[in-house]
């Protein structure tokens, strides 16, 4: 399992990236704050102290975090709950 952090041009989110599929097919799944999905990683993900708002399409997940929190504290959390759901 390989996920790697990348910056976006936004420094409210970080793009992860797996070597796996995570969604299948040309959709793509977001979850905002207040919401659920039928995808059990990203309501892991809305759970994490921090997370405003996640976006997914086939091999990796877009994190965005609320203002007040922090990339440094947040990044392994991230990549942790993606690696235990086998990406």
């Amino acid at each position: 399992m390989s996920v790697q952090a990348k910056e976006t041009p936004n420094p409210n989110a970080v793009k992860f990236d797996s070597d796996r599929m995570i969604f299948e097919g040309n959709g793509s799944v977001s979850v905002m704050p207040g919401q659920t999905s039928d995808h059990s990683i990203l309501n892991d993900l809305m759970s994490l102290n921090g997370v405003d708002n996640v976006f997914g399409f086939q091999n990796f997940i877009t994190v965005n975090k609320k203002n007040d929190a922090s990339w440094d504290e947040l990044k392994q959390q991230v990549i942790d709950t993606i690696e235990n759901h086998g990406y």
